[in-house]
Order: C-alpha cells, then structure tokens, then sequence
C-alpha cells in the first residue's frame, strides 16, 4: 500500500497522521515478533519497536504544542499492517520481514514527505529527518535479512 501521509497542507494534520501510522506500525511490530521463530530476529524487531515509541512520544509532544488531540491508536490501516504479518507467518520468518518491510515503505515515505512540508520548523524537520534514517534503517535490516534467509 502507498502511504499519502506527508502530502497534508496543514502541519497539525501531518502530524496527526504521522501518529496514526505510528501506532500502525507498533501493532504491525508487535504481531511480528510474536510471530518470529528466531528470536535474534524478534529481539532487533524489538529494537526498531522502541524507535517507533519513540517517535510517537515526540509526535504527541508536537501535536500538544500545534493544540490538536494525539491519537492514542492506529486507524483502520493497522488491520492491513498486521493483516500482512499474519498471512505473511504462513510461510515463516523471511515471508514476515518481507511484509514488514513492506509496512516500512510507507514510513520511509511518509517521513522523507514530513522533512520537506513547508510549515515544519527547524526542530520538526531535524525529527522527521532523524525518523526518516531509522526508518530506513529498519528497512534496509529487513529487506537484507530476508533474503540471506
């Protein structure tokens, strides 16, 4: 699925957004290593989970400093993040790092949209780019991981 969070005019409703794939893929996240036979893996999914939290904890902050209310959840494109992980287990741990991986396109995008919009401040745009690197990061592990598998 192609994410059009980062396309938003208005920064309070990027950010609200942001929140809400956030949340998408800490339950993606969680269904993941749940999932995961080889628990070297789930533990470094686990890693890139608390960067998620993370950036939900700066996303809130944003959205209390722009007035607006912070989605606490995902939206209903949380049942296609873990939808995918759960279909994904059927055929084991390189199938499930694929569908992760997949999951964090949309990140990547979303994030490397949010560091150009033109209503970020220096300080919001220096988060969104440091986001953007660990979501590539996280990326690229999963996308290498699956295929030495």
């Amino acid at each position: 699925m192609v994410t059009m969070v980062g396309k938003e005019d208005k920064i309070a409703e990027l950010v609200e957004n942001l929140l809400y794939l956030e949340h998408d893929a800490i339950a993606a996240y969680g269904s993941c290593i749940e999932r995961l036979e080889n628990k070297s893996f789930s533990a470094k999914i686990s890693e890139f989970k608390q960067d998620h939290l993370q950036h939900v904890e700066v996303l809130t902050e944003m959205a209390g400093e722009l007035g607006i209310e912070a989605p606490k959840e995902g939206d209903m494109k949380e049942m296609l993040t873990t939808g995918k992980v759960a279909m994904a287990d059927l055929m084991g741990d390189a199938s499930i790092l694929k569908a992760m991986k997949t999951n964090e396109d949309d990140t990547v995008i979303a994030y490397e949209r949010a560091a150009r919009h033109e209503d970020a401040v220096p300080q919001s745009k220096a988060f969104f780019e440091k986001a953007h690197q660990d979501e590539l990061r996280h990326r690229a592990w999963m996308e290498s991981t699956a295929e030495d598998l």
